[in-house]
């Protein structure tokens, strides 16, 4: 009986194939998950994002704001800019809290019952200008802001208050000069663009009315001008929609903001004004140049003993001339 043949066994070169075609299909995987975490939709991030603060607000984790939000389902809020606005609310409070170096933890409830009962005392004194809704007042985290609205205060498009106006303006101005509070006047407006012989964008109307309420403040009721600053804004403060008339007529303000801090050091006079066009040609919300009483830099002069020169020195300098 004959004896068969093994025929030798056939090695496969090639099973790394398999092992290489898992490594590409995970590689591939996880460039997709990353390019797919990379193109998040930024309105819907932001539109979580609120819609999260608020059911946080409403069970009392987080405390509400005082300032009105205006909210578009269709075109929401950038969740960069919903940051960047609560950082710079953050920051204000913070800083209002360790710049005062002897402070205790008593003091800011003594600031706050000292801003309510200015609050009080401005209702009751102006309240027929509240009524016609020509004065608004609200609390923020820098202080107790007064809002003076266009229609009571202002022509439309023009920077000088009304002559009617005057006596509800005394009765604040009056009011507040009682109490040693640094003021920070902040012009608004609305987001329909203005062109005319004076003004040629809401920068410069929404600067000229805040500047306006100094001089007057300095001039006629003889405020320091080291408690007062001045800011101008447009219209990228809101405190409602522009979307109806009277949104539109609660933006266009001027608001004086009367900070929890007392009167320190000489404030400089801040002037918001576009650093930067921003998309679409319009100009940069953020950017503020700040107008400081210049001091020129004292330069003490060191008096640098006299070089003799040596007599071989001399001697190279003869040789040379």
């Amino acid at each position: 009986m004959s004896r068969r043949k093994k025929h030798p066994k056939h090695v496969n070169h090639e099973r790394w194939l398999v092992s290489y075609a898992d490594f590409i299909t995970l590689l591939f995987a996880f460039f997709v998950v990353l390019y797919a975490s990379s193109q998040v939709d930024k309105r819907k991030v932001g539109k979580l994002a609120m819609a999260i603060q608020v059911a946080f607000q409403e069970m009392g984790v987080f405390q509400a704001s005082t300032t009105q939000v205006p909210m578009n389902t269709n075109d929401p809020m950038p969740f960069s800019t919903v940051q960047a606005v609560e950082n710079m609310k953050r920051a204000a409070s913070v800083g209002r809290l360790v710049s005062q170096p002897d402070g205790t933890l008593g003091s800011g409830s003594r600031e706050n019952g000292d801003l309510d009962q200015l609050q009080s005392e401005l209702a009751s004194t102006l309240a027929p200008e509240i009524k016609r809704n020509e004065i608004a007042m609200r609390r923020e985290p820098d202080g107790l802001v007064i809002s003076l609205r266009e229609v009571g205060f202002f022509e439309s498009g023009a920077a000088q208050m009304k002559s009617a106006s005057r006596p509800a303006f005394d009765r604040i101005a009056n009011m507040l000069r009682q109490r040693d509070c640094r003021l920070r006047i902040e012009g608004h407006t609305d987001n329909i663009p203005i062109h005319n012989a004076q003004f040629s964008s809401n920068w410069e109307l929404s600067t000229s009315r805040a500047t306006e309420i100094v001089r007057l403040m300095i001039m006629r009721d003889g405020y320091g001008p080291n408690r007062l600053s001045a800011a101008g804004y447009a219209e990228f403060h809101p405190v409602a929609v522009n979307t109806t008339a009277e949104g539109r007529g609660m933006n266009r303000r001027v608001d004086i903001v009367v900070l929890a801090q007392e009167v320190g050091a000489a404030i400089a006079t801040t002037v918001a004004i576009p650093k930067q066009p921003g998309p679409a040609g319009q100009p940069s919300p953020v950017a503020q140049v700040v107008l400081a009483p210049f001091s020129p830099p004292v330069t003490q002069l060191k008096q640098t003993p006299a070089v003799h020169p040596s007599p071989v020195g001399a001697q190279k300098a003869a040789r040379i001339q």
